[in-house]
């Protein structure tokens, strides 16, 4: 019996695009520069196979148009990176600003994870995020099953993690809905949170890098965020107490 290759998600949260604007072509460039060997020159059909995209950056030009971008790959079936780009619109969205969110899909593999932190400063910075983050398959169930609240199913959510608060209820687009194991803040974002206090973050700071436009990029643990492990639990604990306002939780 096969099992399930792990993955790692990229989401990345920045103003909505307008028109020719160049930062779905800059967020693609930086993806790649950061992995080796990466080409992200396919475009997904509807039924989900790779197509070559010759023009990229003039599809891309066309795509975002439209305020996203759609779904490419690098055309490796057997070994699948995807990344696309998502319109969300004012009404679902933090401090009724629409926005763009970039999404990616990796192999959880060695050169993925090495490359990690870089990905998402480069996807980060070239599309003026205001946060993102990197984050294993299991962490993102575990971020939907913290925020609320829910018609249905839990009322807590697991590990004795807090609850946030749906994006919509979230005053300002500068502040990060929730934490992942990799975390981009733009300069913004750091400063609503409170970022860095060098007598409460020397742990943080440890792990952390500027990035050239003055934001963060921080990592939660040396390796992939990992909730079954008890240390691994107490870092993500211990960062959503030290920064309350990550999901709203500040908000009155």
């Amino acid at each position: 019996m096969m099992t399930a290759r792990a993955e790692l998600y990229l989401h990345v949260y920045a103003p909505a695009l307008t028109s020719d604007d160049g930062r779905p072509l800059a967020a693609v460039e930086g993806m790649e520069r950061a992995i080796p060997g990466l080409q992200l020159a396919w475009r997904l059909s509807d039924a989900g196979r790779p197509i070559a995209l010759p023009q990229r950056a003039a599809w891309l030009a066309r795509s975002a148009a439209d305020g996203e971008f759609g779904l490419l790959c690098n055309g490796n079936e057997s070994y699948p990176v995807t990344m696309g780009g998502r319109r969300g619109s004012a009404i679902s969205s933090p401090g009724g600003e629409p926005l763009l969110t970039v999404h990616a899909n990796l192999p959880q593999d060695e050169p993925i994870v090495a490359a990690a932190v870089d990905m998402l400063e480069n996807v980060a910075e070239g599309v003026r995020a205001r946060w993102g983050v990197v984050a294993p398959g299991p962490v993102r169930l575990v971020i939907a099953a913290q925020t609320g609240p829910k018609s249905r199913g839990p009322e807590r959510p697991p590990h004795g993690l807090p609850m946030l608060k749906l994006p919509w209820n979230i005053r300002s687009p500068t502040v990060p809905q929730y934490l992942g194991w990799i975390n981009y803040w733009s300069a913004a974002a750091a400063e609503a949170i409170g970022f860095p206090e060098p007598s409460r973050d020397a742990e943080l700071l440890a792990r952390a890098r500027r990035t050239a436009s003055g934001g963060w990029v921080v990592s939660l643990t040396d390796a992939p965020l990992d909730l079954d492990k008890p240390v691994h639990l107490e870092a993500l604990k211990q960062a959503y107490e030290r920064f309350p306002q990550i999901g709203g939780r500040a908000e009155t």
